[in-house]
């Protein structure tokens, strides 16, 4: 039985950004029972659905949502199995994120050790494919439990039915499945996964592909976080935002060679961007890199809205701010990158009731 619908409640307050206006029906789903009769109640009565969690990654329109938004507040950890080399753990969807790390951390169990610090909560991370600093929440997902609102029925999907793919999967875009229990496959070691990331690796002053313990790689990963304004503190005002608000562009062979171009030509052959292989034979640029070299430093804004003082890529409300400000902000951004480097950059939080 979910708890009574709540009308016209304001979403600012249950973002990070601050910013949103109100739901036609507000409902608070307490475990996977609740969650999964939200949302077939939404469903039989036609009505839109918006599931909401921490609202770490999301931008709200000024005008709100008229349909349902369902507040995920399931909670559970559980181990599911074990043996001497791993563990799986089934979490409900509406668990924090980062004290889940946490508790992963101090039961030496390595995976989640370089996503210390992501806000959100555990049914988002296989939406986003959540990763940071070298490391993907992909590579732990076992299997995924979600609610199939076209079938009305539970169904379990394995790690390659998620069609992860960098900072998406087959739930991203896509509102058929409702994502109501995480299981990770977990390794036991005092040690974390190999370091991937060379930020880390200076920050440890240790190699790429070397490990070291876990709490030593989660307590870096923070401090580097926090040096970001990427780890959530009131006493913060970098941290009122959406984290990063763009993805990484990734470049085809060609598409590269005409960035390089167009870089070279913009500031000098002596230049040279920041891009790594993703892989696939295509390259990954950096976004904070083209928005800092476009000419939006740290800082940059118009009122209360302001690029953060700490990151390029996040965009902070201070506080008065619309989300129509916000919007207007990344857009003179996108634009910017656009004309300087002919990359068009994509916002990487979910959009509700606006586009880009």
């Amino acid at each position: 039985m979910t708890a009574a619908p709540v009308h016209n409640v304001r979403l600012a307050p249950y973002t990070t950004l601050g910013l949103g206006g109100p739901a036609g029906r507000f409902v608070t789903a307490s475990d996977t029972e609740e969650l999964v009769a939200a949302t077939a109640e939404a469903d039989a009565a036609g009505e839109r659905l918006l599931l909401l969690g921490s609202g770490s990654n999301v931008v709200v329109g000024d005008a709100g949502f008229p349909g349902t938004v369902v507040h995920v507040e399931s909670r559970g950890v559980r181990w599911e199995s074990a043996d001497e080399d791993r563990v799986r753990l089934r979490v409900s969807a509406g668990e924090e994120w980062d004290p889940l790390v946490a508790y992963t951390v101090s039961e030496g169990l390595s995976g989640l050790e370089y996503l210390s610090g992501v806000p959100g909560r555990v049914g988002s991370t296989p939406i986003q494919n959540v990763g940071a600093y070298g490391q993907e929440v992909s590579e732990t997902i076992a299997e995924v439990m979600v609610y199939d609102r076209r079938t009305g029925e539970r169904r379990v999907m394995s790690g390659s039915e998620c069609g992860f793919r960098y900072r998406g999967s087959v739930f991203k875009g896509d509102d058929r499945y409702v994502v109501c229990e995480v299981v990770f496959d977990l390794t036991r070691s005092a040690l974390s996964r190999p370091i991937r990331y060379a930020e880390v690796a200076r920050a440890l002053e240790a190699g790429l592909g070397d490990q070291v313990p876990l709490a030593d790689a989660r307590e870096t990963v923070l401090r580097l976080r926090r040096g970001k304004g990427m780890v959530l503190d009131s006493a913060d005002p970098d941290t009122r935002s959406a984290g990063s608000f763009f993805t990484n562009p990734i470049l085809g062979p060609e598409e590269f060679t005409e960035f390089g171009k167009r870089a070279a030509e913009r500031l000098g052959p002596d230049v040279e961007p920041p891009a790594h292989p993703d892989g696939t034979g295509r390259m990954k640029l950096s976004a904070a890199w083209l928005i800092d070299r476009a000419g939006f430093s740290r800082g940059y804004g118009h009122g209360p809205v302001r690029i953060s003082t700490k990151h390029t890529l996040a965009l902070t409300n201070a506080d008065g701010a619309t989300t129509e400000d916000l919007l207007a902000l990344a857009r003179e951004v996108r634009a910017g990158v656009a004309d300087v480097f002919g990359v068009t950059l994509v916002n990487e939080p979910v959009l509700v009731g606006v586009t880009l």
